[in-house]
């Protein structure tokens, strides 16, 4: 590479470093905090199942079941309910705003609300990960600093493959940027592990930081549509991308109608034979068609989720959409979510972008040491040379 280039693109990689680092460093962590958080949240809600009282026992009825759910927890009206395949599972009936509430689906019983502190726990590590904690009225702000942070962070990861690449090829100059060295005094240490990590955790690090970008902003989801040459869509709601932890609940505060649920639930469940968990969205018009989302594989597998709406009165198809209907970029930003938390992997994928997040953080305060070093040399040098220039002139 040029040597100018190389300069031009090592002041570029500092300067990001130094305006974005301590964000980078905060969306890091929180980022390992959050690295098992529906495996967490399920294990201490475990204690939530109940067996049917005979083989082959119905549910009851969903309107029954949510009726339950609303005179247990009067004043805020459902948003969402979900049934599982598991004849075990509780229904969960959504209230408001990422509140849930279980029952038991053969008594109606309502069975608790899980772990509240648990989810209180994630609910702020997600927030200080998206808004770095703001409240609700700062919380534009806090996603305007994350945004440019993540994209600045976009800068650093792509900048930094280009210097990793050595000047010369020899075991002496690979050495120390393809594995961990011992023994190595602070700024040499410094240096190892920033390019070793750097190295190993390249690719995720790129994936997730990109992801983010597309979360982040509108700009950049339009930018994919007009690259597989679709016309972007018309925007909803506010600005960015979408929430990235949600249970059922969505919100709402006006009153729901739950007319026609119970003679169209069956047609949802049969839609997809197989089905893992059916759930609606509440709305509050009677003559409102209901959209369905039936899940018939493991959480991050957006390719195994579908769409569909049903008029309340009818029980007829509105519109039906299987991931494999949708268009090219509307499947890569639904998988761009489930990237970005690692869970399209699985546990494994969990586990690596966990991982990453820990290595980002290493780079944040290996990079910030190296930089203050560089700075504490070069005053250094500066007073040697001031104190040689008052030297030849006494």
């Amino acid at each position: 590479m040029n040597q100018r280039l190389r300069t031009a693109i090592f002041w570029l990689h500092l300067a990001a470093g130094l305006v974005a680092g301590s964000v980078v460093l905060i969306m890091s962590i929180t980022g390992v905090l959050l690295m098992y958080e529906h495996q967490i949240v399920d294990w201490a809600e475990r204690g939530y199942h109940s067996a049917p009282p005979s083989p082959g026992a119905a549910r009851l009825p969903v309107t029954e079941l949510v009726a339950s759910a609303v005179a247990a927890r009067p004043g805020t009206p459902p948003s969402a309910v979900t049934l599982q395949a598991d004849p075990t599972a509780p229904v969960t009936v959504g209230l408001g705003k990422g509140r849930n509430v279980y029952l038991n689906p053969y008594t109606g019983e309502v069975l608790g609300e899980g772990s509240p502190k648990v989810r209180a726990f994630f609910r702020a590590v997600t927030d200080w990960h998206r808004w770095l904690g703001a409240g609700d009225e700062n919380r534009e702000t806090g996603k305007a600093i994350t945004g440019a942070s993540n994209l600045a962070f976009l800068v650093l990861v792509v900048s930094g493959s280009f210097l990793w690449w050595p000047r010369r090829w020899g075991w002496r100059q690979v050495r120390g940027i393809v594995w961990f060295r011992g023994g190595l005094p602070g700024k040499a240490r410094d240096f190892n592990w920033h390019n070793v990590i750097g190295l190993w955790m390249w690719l995720p690090l790129f994936l997730i930081v990109l992801t983010g970008v597309l979360i982040s902003y509108s700009w950049a989801g339009n930018l994919l549509y007009r690259m597989t040459g679709e016309e972007p869509p018309a925007r909803q709601g506010g600005p960015g991308g979408g929430e990235r932890r949600s249970g059922p609940g969505g919100g709402g505060e006006e009153e729901v109608s739950l007319a026609g649920l119970d003679r169209i639930w069956g047609v949802a469940e049969r839609q997809v034979p197989g089905w893992e968990s059916v759930s609606v969205r509440l709305s509050g018009e009677a003559d409102e068609p209901a959209v369905f989302t039936i899940v018939s594989g493991g959480r991050g597998r957006p390719d195994l989720r579908a769409q569909l709406t049903l008029d309340r009165g009818t029980g007829e198809v509105v519109k039906w959409e299987p991931f494999a209907t949708q268009s090219l970029a509307r499947r890569l930003r639904s998988w761009g979510r489930w990237v970005h938390t690692g869970e399209a992997g699985g546990f494994l994928g969990q586990t690596l972008a966990g991982l990453a997040s820990a290595g980002a953080a290493v780079l944040v305060w290996t990079g910030s040491a190296l930089s203050f070093r560089r700075f504490v040399a070069w005053r250094r040098r500066r007073r040697t040379e001031r104190t040689e220039a008052v030297a030849e002139i006494s």
